[in-house]
């Protein structure tokens, strides 16, 4: 609600004039999605002066929204937990039906969820829908395809120990779920877990990035209109409203971001013993070999980074590593295939994002002019903080201990390390974090294994970049610092869920050998059973010992 407060202030400018000034107010409220100002109880008045001057004062007062504090978080929770508990979100028919509404919503939306990604992020129109839009609808329609499929029971053979029995595992939802999601991906990184959520037949509060507030405008907006909101919320906000759910008991926290903020999430969450699944980043290295088609390498190289919310994804490639021979043939390739794709002046481009925000635009040019970094530049890097973009920029050979090498970029800028053999890579890469993708580009079978199997990574992609989180078979999830846990597909319902063992057995066939005063025949039979060894065991039943 908005407390408008209409001033009008006329005033007789010639000597003499007293009395002539006339001033008046008129206050009122408006509601948010009021377009058109209306004055009902006010009279048009008319003012004859020699010299007179009006001024028009608007003066518009915001309310102040009521703070969301730990009190109402707690409220919340306490309400999808009512929800949850009256076995609401756990039918079948529910989570089709929510389902359902997101794909609806997608589909009726994608206008505005385009303007909202290009508000944020200047993000292209192709890219928004290629990269957020169309996850969101194939993860809608993969889960509506298979989730009769996931929720059935999952038969388990059984021992002779507790035969008669028959077993199985029942996926059953988690309770009340949340999902902090991040800015680069702002609409697809905030939907695809919720539908893993719904899909498990939980609660769910998300909680979108303020850093894409356009986005997590809309979303709030779209979610309460299209989703049950007895069971799916979201909540805008910032550090404040943040910490505040973070300070509640969830049955899951799924959060999407920094390594930094992912601590504090995780430390949080451990004071409620509460589940995490963490989607971090890292440096994401893509060591090239000199025996590829360097063309299409190249162009996937810049698909992967440049065209990809212009490197400010987890997933993008981070540097390149290649030989010292190979690095000027891969150099003047990439200059020509960027100028292609962006043109000679990239800064003007309407197919690559702006930089998200003024702090990351400065702490990207930091990076790129450090002392021991400035003159490793040999393409790019032009900048225009006004409009917060930085053109593509690729650096040879910058010093490892420099902060473009320390952390990850996020960002247009590409350093480009050399060594004498591509197998030297492996001790570069080694030697950092874990990474949540590394990529390699080469036609040499055991080079391919040799990166499998000595390269630990999140996900793993050879001669291609990304493409790999669009294979819902495949689990999106990081290791060590990149995160824990995975989602996608199947692997996003089982996220939420939790795997419940469950034993059936009948009132026949009770044996007493379970049973004490343990006897020594008795004791024979056990550690037969136990074992499972069917001689031993007839054996004990007839009284006489293996040996």
């Amino acid at each position: 609600m908005k407390n408008i407060s209409i001033e009008l202030f006329m005033s007789h400018c010639s000597a003499g004039s007293a009395g002539a000034n006339r001033a008046f107010s008129y206050r009122f409220t408006r509601k948010s999605n009021q377009t058109r100002l209306s004055f009902p109880n006010l009279t048009r008045t008319s003012y004859r002066f020699k010299s007179c001057s009006a001024t028009l004062s608007l003066m518009v007062v915001m309310e102040e929204k009521p703070k969301f504090d730990a009190d109402k978080a707690a409220s919340l929770v306490k309400e999808l937990r009512k929800s949850f508990n009256s076995g609401r979100t756990r039918s079948y028919e529910w989570r089709v039906s929510q389902l359902k509404s997101i794909e609806k919503m997608v589909e009726e939306k994608e206008k505005e969820i385009t303007e909202a990604l290009h508000k944020d992020l200047s993000k292209p129109a192709v890219e928004a829908f290629i990269s957020e839009i169309s996850q969101v609808k194939s993860s809608c329609k993969s889960a509506l395809k298979e989730l009769s499929g996931w929720m059935i029971p999952e038969k388990v053979k059984t021992s002779l120990t507790t035969y008669p029995s028959s077993a199985e595992i029942v996926s059953e939802p988690l309770g009340v779920v949340l999902v902090i999601s991040t800015w680069n991906f702002p609409f697809s990184l905030s939907l695809d877990p919720v539908i893993g959520a719904i899909s498990a037949g939980n609660a769910v509060v998300l909680k979108p990035s303020e850093i894409a507030p356009a986005t997590s405008l809309l979303l709030s907006k779209l979610v309460e209109e299209y989703l049950d909101k007895s069971a799916i919320r979201v909540v805008e906000g910032a550090v404040d409203e943040t910490t505040a759910l973070l300070e509640q008991k969830w049955d899951k926290i799924l959060y999407t971001g920094s390594a930094r903020v992912g601590r504090i999430v995780m430390a949080a969450a451990a004071k409620h013993l509460t589940p995490v699944t963490l989607e971090l980043g890292g440096k994401c290295p893509a060591v090239v070999d000199s025996n590829i088609d360097l063309k299409v390498a190249v162009r996937r190289i810049i698909a992967g980074k440049w065209a990809l919310n212009n490197g400010q994804a987890c997933i993008d490639v981070d540097y390149i590593i290649t030989t010292k021979d190979f690095a000027p043939k891969l150099i003047n390739s990439l200059k020509y295939e960027l100028e292609q794709f962006f043109g000679k002046d990239p800064l003007q481009s309407k197919d690559i994002s702006r930089i998200v925000s003024s702090s990351q635009f400065a702490r990207l040019v930091k990076m790129l002019d450090e002392d021991k970094v400035s003159d490793k530049v040999v393409f790019g890097g032009q900048r225009d903080e006004s409009q917060l973009r930085i053109a593509p920029a690729i650096l040879l050979d910058v010093p490892e201990d420099s902060q473009i090498m320390q952390e990850e970029i996020f960002g247009p800028l590409m350093p480009i390390l050399t060594v004498e053999n591509l197998e030297d890579s492996f001790e570069v890469i080694n030697s950092k974090p874990k990474p949540l993708a590394a990529y390699l580009f080469t036609n040499d079978e055991q080079l391919k294994k040799d990166f499998v199997q000595k390269i630990s990574s999140g996900g793993m992609l050879i001669n291609d970049t990304i493409l790999h989180v669009a294979v819902d078979g495949l689990p999106f999830g990081g290791v060590g610092e990149s995160g824990m846990g995975a989602y996608h597909g199947k692997f996003s319902f089982d996220a939420f869920s939790h795997k419940k063992a469950v034993l059936y057995r009948s009132f026949t066939g009770d044996a007493s050998v379970r049973y004490p005063p343990y006897t020594a025949g008795k004791q024979r039979l056990l550690k037969a059973l136990i074992s499972g060894n069917i001689i031993s065991i007839i054996l004990a039943l007839i009284g006489r010992s293996k040996d």
